[in-house]
């Protein structure tokens, strides 16, 4: 128990049908994420690291991540996008070495959520430092509180969904059938909004990239025009996810 195998961490951490989590599985995860975290689980399970310091280690590098990317240049960026997959890597892990060692708890979920909220918010509002191109206030800096705002208001509208219902006594899991809108129309909008991802501007994984992108297309331009643009597009995605979110959640079935 002690000495377990890397295989033996992949079994008792990664129940099946786990990469096919479309909802709550990232597509980094299934990607390439589940296949290099039980490497690092079993290390962990044989260190004796329970789950909740490992989550405290995710945020932690979260949080880092946007603070090294308000630093501004080339490579900070590629150092804020490492500190995101190092932050993927221990989401995927916290999970497995609980998993394994019979260790789950409400607070590990609850923790694992905050690590998100916070990660997310750090990110942007280092975007928007970075974009002001110094330390202090601004109106970029402004733009990038507003996106983290909007990015946090998504995720409350999210997991209000599961507070609602169970202040209301009904049960945690919602039928997929309770998912999709009432009206046709609102239904073929969300399915088009699902296909277009553009939600995923302002997720960790996806905008430390896009961070890395643009701080290339700034190294190669000299100013910081590609970073602004990029600050502009995260408030205007997540002011409409906001709105189109709560639209979704209301015009459904999940609330009853």
């Amino acid at each position: 128990m002690s000495k377990p195998s890397v295989a033996e961490v992949r079994a008792g951490g990664q129940p099946e049908g786990i990469k096919e989590r479309v909802n709550e599985e990232h597509w980094a995860g299934r990607l390439y994420m589940r296949d290099i975290s039980p490497y690092v689980s079993t290390v962990f399970v044989r260190l004796g690291v329970p789950p909740n310091p490992i989550t405290y280690l995710m945020m932690a590098c979260g949080v880092l991540a946007g603070v090294t990317l308000a630093f501004g240049g080339l490579w900070s960026a590629l150092a804020a996008a490492v500190l995101i997959q190092v932050y993927l890597l221990l989401d995927c892990s916290d999970g497995e070495v609980a998993r394994y060692t019979g260790r789950t708890s409400v607070a590990g979920i609850y923790l694992d959520r905050i690590g998100h909220y916070l990660s997310e918010i750090a990110l942007l509002i280092g975007l928007g430092i970075r974009a002001q191109g110094e330390f202090g206030a601004g109106g970029w800096v402004v733009a990038g509180m507003a996106a983290a705002l909007g990015a946090a208001l998504i995720k409350v509208e999210t997991d209000n969904v599961v507070v609602a219902r169970a202040k209301a006594g009904l049960p945690e899991k919602i039928p997929d059938s309770a998912l999709a809108p009432r009206s046709a129309g609102l239904s073929l909008a969300r399915k088009a909004a699902a296909a277009l991802r553009f939600h995923r501007v302002i997720q960790a994984v996806e905008l430390s990239l896009l961070v890395v992108v643009v701080a290339i297309v700034d190294a190669v331009r000299g100013d910081l025009l590609a970073t602004q643009v990029l600050v502009v597009a995260c408030v205007a995605v997540a002011a409409l996810q906001t709105v189109l979110h709560l639209v979704s959640v209301l015009a459904s079935r999940r609330l009853s």
